[in-house]
């Protein structure tokens, strides 16, 4: 069955059991040769909320999100959604288990990855349509109901060279709600973007996180973290250093490699 549900609301998170945590990471590891980017990772998120993940660059922030959509492959460690899959990397990945991971994700990368020779709404229906099986007209009225949600129904037919850096941002969490996904991932969805373009992308996500999607974000926007987040947890070299409530963590973190960090992003800010 196509995890697209043909009669759900295109503008609302997907319903389900509220019971436990939607996603549970536990003992994730993933080498790139003799470089050991995640170190044991354990995380949970619950429906509905939002989770960001802070930390230097080259932390594994990024290869998490990689690791839950299927787009690397550890060597260890489980990752269980709520109503399935689990996935135990201690055996083979199968296709299957690849493409139910993708089911119930779905991520924004930071440098859009838009196809070029592609309208607006020929991006967005993409997914739907050929890998969900979705209707045309149902995944095109979907699509335009989402590209009106954040104020670009005058783009569909428009090109990704004919729109701004924050513009082509929006189309691609457009693309990743289209698939009406249990889990949001968001990698570093504004570093790509000039400072005054900022602000539109951050905006979006604030309102989807007011309207109840599971979010998985990592992020240098630490100010962003604190007003959105219900958990932030601080990576360094592969390993979760430090998690807790946005206002506690960075107001009072327990470790100093978490204290450094702080400082040197957060602090010149509020001087």
């Amino acid at each position: 069955m196509s995890p697209i549900d043909p009669a759900g609301d295109a503008l609302a998170p997907p319903s389900g059991d509220d019971l436990g945590p939607l996603l549970r990471v536990t003992g994730l590891t993933k080498s790139f040769g003799a470089n050991r980017v995640l170190d044991g990772v354990d995380l949970d998120v619950h429906r509905g909320e939002v989770v960001a993940l802070i930390g230097p660059s080259g932390s594994g922030k990024t290869t998490v999100l990689r690791c839950l959509n299927g787009l690397e492959t550890p060597e260890e460690g489980i990752v269980e959604f709520a109503e399935g899959p689990r996935v135990d990397f201690a055996a083979p990945l199968s296709r299957a288990d690849r493409v139910a991971m993708r089911d119930r994700s779905a991520m924004v990368f930071q440098h859009h990855n838009l196809f070029p020779h592609r309208t607006v709404i020929q991006n967005v229906i993409e997914g739907p349509v050929y890998a969900h099986g979705v209707p045309k007209a149902e995944a095109i009225a979907r699509a335009e109901a989402l590209l009106d949600r954040v104020g670009l129904s005058e783009k569909r037919d428009a090109y990704p060279f004919e729109l701004s850096g924050g513009q082509q941002q929006r189309v691609g969490i457009v693309r990743a709600l289209a698939l009406q996904p249990a889990l949001l991932l968001f990698d570093e969805p504004t570093s790509a973007l000039d400072s005054e373009l900022v602000g539109e992308v951050l905006l979006v996500l604030k309102e989807l996180a007011d309207e109840g999607w599971t979010m998985l974000i990592v992020t240098h926007e630490l100010a962003f973290a604190r007003q959105v987040a219900d958990e932030v947890l601080f990576f360094d070299r592969g390993v979760v250093v430090e998690r807790g409530a946005p206002k506690e963590l960075f107001t009072n973190p327990k470790h100093e490699r978490t204290r450094r960090f702080i400082d040197r992003i957060l602090r010149p800010f509020e001087d």
